[in-house]
């Protein structure tokens, strides 16, 4: 897994609440299991004029040039609820996006966003629109920083903002560790308890 550490980039507002993951990647646009090829399909049913179409809709805050190559998105409470399809994850990570900022998540979405290199940031509702209002005038200067070391985002106009992250998170992001790599880091604990267990219990084992 990538890892995370500090990130400047092209912050884009999507101050919708209760965005679903159908449509950050709607079901028509999941055409395999793989994690590749699906960057075109997020957030289809907005970012295009038509269902199935490719024309962009230039209304679209991620088809405004003023955003292009964004990497941290600014949403809306509730962000990914709905069903648990880790293709929406998927999907933000192949386009850009390492960061969405969000009053809150849907439990499995915030999930699958540490366990694929996005950082999920909850900030409360005022400070997502005062970070918005301060890229506005030009986003691709007014760039936002997010120091997951420090903890904290830094904008335009000197505005700052603290953010928390479970530990265990955190150091999977840092470390670019998904769930598996994080047990391994505990390998020799747990050779050392498979070794004092055999010697306690040896007929559970096979011979």
């Amino acid at each position: 897994m990538r890892k995370f550490d500090v990130l400047t980039g092209v912050a884009a507002p999507l101050l919708r609440a209760n965005v679903d993951t159908d449509a950050i990647i709607p079901s028509r646009e999941m055409k395999s299991v793989s994690k590749q090829g699906l960057a075109e399909g997020l957030f289809a049913g907005w970012r295009y004029t038509t269902v199935g179409g490719r024309e962009p809709d230039p209304g679209f805050v991620l088809n405004q040039p003023a955003y292009a190559g964004a990497s941290i998105l600014l949403a809306g409470d509730n962000f990914g609820c709905g069903s648990s399809r880790e293709h929406a994850v998927w999907a933000l990570a192949e386009y850009g996006i390492r960061v969405v900022v969000a009053p809150s998540f849907a439990p499995i979405f915030h999930g699958n966003c540490v366990r694929n290199g996005i950082l999920p940031v909850r900030l409360d509702a005022a400070s997502i629109a005062r970070l918005a209002a301060a890229v506005v005038p030009d986003p691709r200067h007014r760039t936002v920083t997010v120091d997951l070391q420090q903890q904290r985002i830094t904008a335009p106009d000197g505005l700052e903002f603290p953010f928390r992250i479970a530990p265990e998170e955190r150091e999977m992001l840092l470390e670019g560790l998904d769930a598996i790599d994080l047990t391994l880091k505990l390998r020799e604990a747990v050779a050392a308890f498979h070794a004092r267990d055999r010697e306690r219990r040896p007929w559970i084992y096979l011979q």
